[in-house]
């Protein structure tokens, strides 16, 4: 009978992937691994390993030759090193088109949130019962705003069409996508320095990459126009913290709306937590509970699927090895 190991995961039971993997004839471990030497040790005669966040490196690839997929809860893989995968002949897959809308519409929100700085009018009534319009300074009409989206894939996409009665223009810039996969309503920005320099509100949606790492810097901002937004539910380290919080104390960014952060949850003494002008929320922009579902039952489908067939459902990395 094929194992597959359960890596780690923030799901309160397992019952669902149990379910799957039993009616197909697969016997399921679990653990909540947080190294390599942990996912070397429960990954012990498994051929798949579906994982959240553990970390899947040249190591364990190395020490697991019966190895022969590793699935993501999620659409980002970067815990997972699929070079290091691809040389092994390991398939690396992903969940890419689980909770696209769930991302959108926590994006709009957080940028709507900062932009009618709602978080702060709570604060005031709550914290010292200022009731007054005028509490947290003067707002834009979004209807006179450019929102500027990064990275227009599945989710940038959903962005913009939820997005483009909202604000006056919709540009984004994504040097991966060729004209005739822009939709119409958006304009093509040539590069992210003209995108910084046309949008007032800037929503992020792409992967983390060496090239997207850090990409959110000082140079970003630089370019950005004075009093603009910003808001980030793609990955945490695309932007730079440090730079982010600059430009909020310099008064180009006007708010930043985080779901997500380079290191998680947030440290309490970290800046962001007391910053009149961010809003946090837990990397939660792609929950619903249906989401949940989708996801799960996908990624998993993935080793089930491998198992079957060869392949998996949603292939990031090709590999050579066979069930």
């Amino acid at each position: 009978m094929p194992r597959v190991l359960v890596a780690d995961y923030d799901y309160p039971d397992l019952d669902l992937e149990q379910a799957l993997f039993r009616r197909q004839g697969i016997e399921m471990a679990a653990a909540q691994c947080r190294s390599p030497a942990e996912v070397i040790r429960a990954a012990q005669g498994c051929c798949g390993i579906l994982l959240q966040y553990a970390p899947v490196t040249e190591e364990v690839v190395a020490a697991l030759p019966g190895l022969g997929i590793v699935s993501r809860y999620g659409a980002g893989y970067d815990t997972v090193d699929t070079q290091a995968c691809e040389r092994h002949g390991v398939w690396v897959a992903n969940s890419p088109d689980y909770g696209v809308g769930e991302v959108a519409t926590h994006a709009l929100a957080l940028a709507l949130a900062v932009a009618r700085n709602i978080v702060a009018y709570h604060r005031d009534i709550t914290a010292s019962q200022r009731w007054h319009y005028l509490s947290s300074g003067p707002l834009r009409r979004p209807r006179e705003m450019t929102l500027g989206i990064v990275g227009l894939g599945r989710i940038g996409k959903r962005m913009a069409q939820i997005s483009r009665d909202v604000f006056k223009r919709v540009i984004a810039y994504d040097p991966y996508l060729i004209d005739g996969d822009f939709p119409a309503f958006v304009e093509r920005a040539g590069s992210l320095a003209a995108l910084a320099q046309a949008a007032d509100v800037v929503s992020l949606h792409t992967p983390l990459t060496a090239e997207t790492r850090g990409m959110i810097g000082d140079a970003f901002f630089a370019a950005l126009r004075k009093g603009s937004y910003l808001v980030n539910t793609a990955r945490g380290a695309v932007v730079d913290v440090e730079a982010c919080l600059r430009a909020l104390d310099a008064g180009i960014l006007a708010g930043a709306g985080l779901d997500v952060l380079p290191a998680e949850p947030v440290p309490p003494e970290s800046p962001l937590t007391r910053h009149p002008r961010v809003v946090l929320t837990p990397h939660a922009a792609f929950y619903s509970a249906e989401a949940e579902l989708e996801l799960r039952r996908k990624a998993a489908q993935n080793v089930a699927t491998w198992i079957a067939t060869g392949r998996p459902e949603y292939v990031v990395t090709r590999g050579t090895r066979t069930p």
